[in-house]
């Protein structure tokens, strides 16, 4: 078959990329063809809030990547819609994750449809988008209805597509593993990498900072004086998004620098492996969600988890199996992260982990496109 998946891929950096680009290689393992078309300009840069969009490490020399799109240029759009209306892939794979995204996909795909043989299907990350804006529900539909069908990586987003009315073919797929990380390393080796005192434990709180995230919640629950007497220190790893001044105010209120480690920066992706396997508990107090693909890296190094119980979050996390589900509280998630080091449950949960992370199979998702390409 030949593939060709839309979407964010090197030189843009960021988990989308990432498993836009780790999914194209499971699509040639699978015996396909396959090629990825991503942005020259991905957003304007008033609309990015962080660094910088492109990645600074040597791209992926066993990938085909073409950067033609511009998001904001109808022109681009036409123009690569055209390309492939002509090439006549056999499927073309989007991944739609934002509103602002929908004229540019939207268009690509009207175009492309004219050949009646390609078939569009679309990963949709968000339906509803987190942080909602006016306009976003022609935008986003305006997208959804020029394709033939849907994968969503979690239920919450198959509801959203049906309470939408769109009733073409759409199937569940969990959020495949991100194994593209490294290999498990140990947490003498993770710490020593990363200059970490080995005397105190270290929770996780991972990925670019957004208010729906939560961090001001875990902030709060680090606060709490039962936590304050453990030997525990926790993790921000991720570049700030929005105004870090909230952040700041919560940490100087509640006296909590000391207990802190700041990695407030992009994480390149060689230093992640180290991050995970520096922590005993990665921790993602979300305030909604759909899917995450911090799980998916959490379940590749083996690592416990505790999320709240928002959106799709929960599907994947069985509590007190592999970590915990709580309420989106600053007291629930203190609680349990008491509970976690009061009752040493980390190899518990790692054991957990280990068992499940076999079922979460690139394989699985590149089967499951497909078959929604055919129904």
């Amino acid at each position: 078959m030949n593939v060709v998946i839309i979407g964010p891929a090197y030189p843009l950096r960021g988990g989308l990329a990432t498993y836009n680009e780790r999914l194209a290689r499971a699509f040639r393992e699978a015996g396909d063809e396959v090629r990825l078309v991503t942005f020259s300009l991905q957003y304007p840069g008033f609309l990015f809030p962080g660094q910088t969009q492109f990645s600074t490490e040597p791209g992926p020399a066993d990938l085909s990547i073409e950067v033609s799109i511009n998001s904001v240029n109808p022109w681009s759009w036409w123009r690569v819609g055209e390309q492939l209306r002509r090439e006549k892939p056999d499927l073309v794979v989007f991944r739609f994750w934002l509103p602002f995204m929908g004229p540019a996909l939207g268009s690509i795909a009207r175009r492309i449809r004219r050949n009646r043989h390609t078939r569009l299907v679309a990963i949709t990350d968000n339906v509803v988008p987190h942080e909602k804006r006016p306009g976003d529900r022609p935008l986003t539909r305006y997208f959804l209805k020029a394709c033939h069908g849907f994968v969503t990586m979690s239920r919450a987003v198959l509801a959203d597509l049906r309470r939408l009315h769109f009733r073409q073919p759409a199937q569940y797929q969990p959020h495949p593993l991100y194994d593209n990380f490294g290999a498990l390393r140990t947490k003498q080796e993770a710490l020593q990498a990363l200059g970490l005192d080995p005397q105190f434990g270290y929770l996780l709180f991972f990925g670019f900072i957004r208010a729906y995230k939560g961090l001001d919640i875990l902030l709060e629950a680090f606060a709490d004086e039962r936590l304050q007497q453990l030997p525990v220190k926790l993790i921000i790893a991720g570049e700030f998004y929005e105004d870090a001044a909230p952040y700041e105010a919560l940490i100087q209120q509640h006296g909590l620098e000391s207990r802190l480690v700041r990695a407030t920066d992009f994480i390149p992706n060689e230093q992640v492996a180290d991050y995970f396997c520096t922590a005993d508990l990665i921790v993602q107090p979300y305030k909604h969600a759909t899917q995450s693909g911090v799980s998916q890296i959490a379940y590749h190094f083996e690592r416990p988890m505790l999320v709240t119980d928002v959106g799709g979050l929960a599907e994947l996390i069985p509590d007190g199996e592999v970590g915990y589900v709580v309420k989106p509280t600053a007291t629930a998630i203190a609680d349990a992260l008491v509970d976690f080091y009061q009752h040493q449950r980390e190899t518990e949960f790692a054991a957990g982990v280990w068992a499940r992370k076999k079922q979460f199979s690139w394989s699985e998702m590149v089967k499951a496109l497909k078959q929604v390409a055919v129904d």
